[in-house]
This record gives structure tokens, sequence and C-alpha cells, in this order.
């Protein structure tokens, strides 16, 4: 019975996320940001409650990474949240759009978080056409001067694989697009739970099934404890290459304030001595 048990919850998971995709941003110039978007290289993070580390990520990206456009969309619970992540992307000059209640949010981060990003795709990225795009997770910070969208020239998309059994997919913290490669294709940034994929694993069927994961660039991630004298799992965070990911929902929550002091203070060369974005 599991096939058919699994076939009425996706139907049912589908039919939610359709209304969801179909309802307005509460806030945003959307056909502004479809403007200035079009045809243009395009960072696009999903914001959750968490201003600090919001503003820690715009302010780096915009010193360090090659990009024409930054877009925030606020998946945050509370409108108190959302209030600060607007009022700092206005400071910041980053369009911003929040998104609208989300039904999985409470329910299931994963399903939340893809929500998000087929909500943007659907509506903001599809119809703006841009060169090319790339997901962030709010809580992952460049370090060194870098061109995400350099190795678009070679491939249609690329990124941080993740594997399930004989499947694999990119993960939706850090992965980019060209546009014209994918826009004809049904995409689904989603999850699918039952085959063991994490957001961002739904396009396993549309996009990634056909392809050789070895032939896409790959950068070496290495996990550390940030907090010395604690163990990996208490104090858990990575290295993507030259990109500091703090993992906010991982390791010991009782830890998270010591955690982010430490992290502010191996990003600290970063943000005095770094040089601003070549294109932005």
């Amino acid at each position: 019975m599991q096939p058919l048990t699994h076939a009425v919850k996706t139907a049912r998971y589908r039919k939610i996320d359709r209304r969801f995709l179909s309802l307005s941003a509460k806030a945003g110039d959307v056909a502004g940001i479809r403007d200035a978007a079009r045809g243009r290289d395009v960072l696009l993070t999903i914001a959750f409650g968490d201003a600090q580390c919001l503003d820690l990520q715009v302010r780096l990206a915009r010193r360090l990474v090659r990009h024409d456009l930054h877009i925030v969309a606020d998946n945050s619970i509370s409108e108190a949240a959302a209030d600060e992540n607007r009022q700092l992307c206005a400071a910041r000059g980053v369009p911003y759009v929040r998104l609208p209640a989300n039904p999985w949010t409470v329910k299931n981060p994963s399903r939340s978080h893809g929500a998000a990003l087929n909500w943007m795709w659907r509506n903001i990225l599809k119809p703006a056409a841009p060169a090319a795009f790339g997901f962030l997770d709010q809580d992952l910070f460049p370090t060194q001067p870098c061109d995400p969208f350099a190795p678009l020239q070679d491939v249609a998309f690329y990124g941080d694989l993740r594997r399930a059994g004989a499947r694999w997919y990119l993960w939706a913290g850090y992965c980019f697009f060209r546009f014209d490669a994918v826009s004809h294709k049904p995409l689904d940034f989603g999850l699918d739970w039952f085959a063991g994929l994490d957001t961002g694993g739904a396009n396993w069927e549309v996009l990634y099934r056909d392809v050789d994961p070895n032939a896409l660039p790959q950068r070496p991630i290495t996990a550390f404890a940030v907090l010395p004298g604690f163990e990996l799992r208490q104090a858990y965070c990575e290295w993507r290459g030259s990109w500091l990911h703090e993992v906010g929902l991982d390791g010991d929550l009782s830890l998270k304030a010591k955690k982010r002091e430490a992290v502010l203070r191996l990003l600290e060369p970063a943000l005095q001595d770094s040089p601003r974005s070549a294109r932005q």
C-alpha cells in the first residue's frame, strides 16, 4: 500500500503548493524587481527571521561576489522579523519581497523552503528571464572574491551536490542555473521526501537524471566545530570552498549565541578588508 499512500500524499502536497504559488506577495515591488532582473545575473536569498545573519550576507556578497542583482525573499514566520528584514534591505538598497503566508513553515521547514523557492521561480525569475540565477541560504557567507556565475559558461547548472542512493541533486543553499538552459523545463525546487531527496531534489526527474554529476564543478566541503573544546555535533559549521556556512539549524541550540560570536570573528577580516564586487 505504500506507493498508493505516497501518491495520495503527493497529490495533496501539490494542491497546497499550487494554492501558495497563486498568492500575491505581502510586500515588495514585484513588477519592478522583474524588470531589474531581466537579462542579468541574479542572486536570490530566502530570508528566515534573522536580520543580523541576512545583513552579514548582504554586506559580504556586495563586497566579494560578482553579480548584478541580489534579491531577498522573506519567508519569516513573524511580521516583526519580516519588518526588520525589510528595513535592512531598504537601508542596503536590496530588492525585497515579503512572501505570502507559507503553509509549510511550522509543519515542515524543508517544504517551506522549497515552496518559497518555487514561488520566486514562478512569480519573479521565470517571467523576468534573467541571464542566470543562483539560490543562497541566508547563513552562507563568502570570505574571498569570487564569481559563482563563471562556471555557467561551460555547464547549464551546478552547485553543491547531495546524494540519496543512486540519485543526486543540488543543495538548495548554493546552486546556480543558466536561464536559457532550464527555463523550458517544469522545474520544482521542492523536495521528494519519499525518494529521500531534500529541498531541490524534486528536480531529479526533469533536470538531473540524465546528467553526470562528476561533470559538474565542485568545491571542497569541510565540517568543523566553530567553538574550541566542543564536539562537532554541538557547534557544527562548514567551510564550503571559501564560503563559511553557519548551519544555524544544526548543533546545540543553547550555544547559538556563542556560535554566532565565533562566526563573526571568522568573518571580521572579510567584513573589514574585502574589495567591492566588480559588478552590481
